[in-house]
């Protein structure tokens, strides 16, 4: 069972996580929620097609402007609260390395902290704890936050991706994160070229294996349109492939901008491997 926030998933549920960025630079949304009226729009609209979570986010991934400390509490911890109110059954996860960053939103009202960059400060772990909220454990080869792979290798990037991940998930156990509330990344595109993308998604029945409920950050990566060689706005039909074979391999959490063109996707995977019924089965019996 995984436990986040007011919510419980069981181990056959396949969980949506909608992303909501709160800047102005995103590599593809521009800038469309940075704003308050429009962010609470985005988050109603995914939470109506089937998102259980909502992961706000206050910096860019990639290189860009500088954001400290206080801008990025100011564009995430406020809209938290606003969220929670509004929103009460939702799980809110806040997208951030920092500690500091990672106090202002639990003490909002987010229930799990995505650190997608690795354990880089390694307090976001302890603030997780002493907030009884949830902890995304992401692979990232070691990279710096907001830096793109250079000439990175690796002898086995899933030996690399397990061993990473599960250290920083046994780590998160020991500080006093709930087990059920701890989640494993392999960290599509952080630090890593797309070949390793591309394999760490073929090996991903190795990391759902480990028992941790995995979540995959697939949609519209760069991994994705450079085996397709689609620019980002044409990246969605190779995003729903990677997030079938992903859903047929075990993951549990899907980290997406389009909500419900996922949603068809898992619950059709979900209707193959015989998780679930179909809507309506009429043909045949007329």
């Amino acid at each position: 069972m995984l436990r986040l926030g007011p919510r419980e998933f069981p181990p056959e549920e396949s969980v949506i996580m909608a992303i909501v960025n709160r800047t102005p630079d995103s590599f593809y949304d521009r800038g469309a929620t940075f704003r308050d009226e429009a962010a609470m729009e985005r988050v109603g609209e995914v939470v109506a097609q089937g998102a259980a979570i909502v992961d706000i986010g206050g910096v860019k991934a990639g290189p860009g402007a500088e954001v400290g400390v206080e801008e990025e509490i100011r564009r995430t911890a406020g809209f938290v609260a606003e969220v929670r109110r509004r929103f009460p059954e939702v799980v809110i996860s806040v997208d951030t390395w920092r500690h500091e960053v990672g106090e202002a939103v639990c003490e909002a009202g987010a229930d799990l902290l995505n650190d997608a960059w690795g354990g880089a400060d390694p307090r976001l772990a302890e603030v997780a704890a002493r907030h009884g909220v949830g902890l995304v454990c992401t692979h990232t080869g070691g990279a710096a936050p907001r830096t793109r792979p250079h000439r990175v290798t690796y002898e086995d990037v899933m030996a690399d991706i397990l061993r990473d991940t599960l250290a920083l998930a046994e780590r998160a156990v020991r500080l006093g994160v709930r087990r059920d509330a701890v989640i494993i990344d392999p960290g599509h595109d952080f630090g890593k070229a797309t070949r390793h993308s591309l394999e760490a998604t073929r090996r991903l029945d190795e990391m759902t294996a480990t028992g941790w409920p995995v979540l995959v950050s697939l949609s519209n990566k760069d991994f994705v349109g450079e085996t397709l060689d689609r620019p980002v706005k044409e990246r969605l039909l190779g995003t729903l492939a990677a997030t079938a074979v992903s859903a047929w391999l075990g993951a549990r959490v899907y980290r997406v901008h389009e909500v419900a063109e996922t949603r068809d996707v898992l619950d059709m995977v979900a209707s193959i491997a015989g998780r679930r019924p179909p809507a309506v089965a009429r043909r045949g019996l007329a």
